[in-house]
């Protein structure tokens, strides 16, 4: 009897990881959807908060549900005829790499990127903060974290931070921000609500569209 149950459990456990590695067939490369949007997937490689590509990124891609990225289409299709265009920073994120990323956080000795990311804060107070969290929207699918850029050299309009600087002076709504940079913050998220996406109060970067499709759904197949 007590083999049998090991068994039923070794299967459901097997189970639960071959559901853990499929991507669903309504999640596509974000590049299948917008040719010219530009990608730099900062967790893929070494220039992020934590210094090292991360769990679960296998690619320098970005992989969203059909409905975030025909969303994502239409913004893009709105700053074209005035030279700009999208850069995403980020989209799906694995379960893995949201673990990956609180490990990180209770090693309190691994401050190698804080001049370029957290300058500001102790790396202690990154969770009281809300900057790092056990779940993640963009394990959902349809969480993106982008900029905007001219056209065609790519180049980021001032935003007065970088993507991922953790500190209020990335929230959206900053009152200390040159007037240059509030009009481009302003630009991007009228932009992106006008497109069904909603801002996140924290980060001005990070946008999650309304209806999106899987509202309690975290996944974890990698990005590749």
């Amino acid at each position: 009897m007590r083999t049998m149950i090991l068994m039923v459990i070794a299967i459901a456990t097997a189970l639960v990881s071959a559901r853990a590695e499929d991507r669903p067939a309504d999640f596509v490369n974000i590049v299948d959807v917008i040719p010219d949007v530009i990608v730099e997937a900062r967790y893929a490689g070494y220039f992020n908060f934590v210094g090292r590509p991360i769990d679960g990124y296998e690619a320098p891609a970005c992989l969203l549900t059909r409905p975030a990225a025909e969303a994502l289409a239409r913004v893009q299709a709105a700053l074209k005829p005035y030279g700009f265009g999208l850069k995403v920073f980020d989209c799906y994120r694995p379960e893995r790499a949201v673990a990956a990323f609180v490990r990180w956080a209770e090693d309190v000795d691994d401050i190698r990127m804080k001049p370029e990311f957290y300058p500001e804060l102790d790396k202690d107070a990154l969770f009281d903060k809300g900057y790092i969290a056990a779940k993640s929207g963009h394990s959902r699918g349809s969480t993106v974290d982008l900029t905007v850029v001219t056209l065609p050299a790519g180049v980021e309009v001032y935003m007065g931070t970088g993507y991922d600087f953790f500190s209020e002076r990335s929230w959206p709504d900053d009152p200390q921000q040159p007037s240059g940079a509030r009009g481009n913050r302003l630009m991007l998220t009228s932009l992106m609500q006008l497109h069904g996406f909603k801002p996140y109060p924290y980060e001005w970067w990070h946008f999650t569209l309304a209806d999106e499709p899987y509202p309690d759904t975290y996944f974890d197949f990698p990005v590749k």
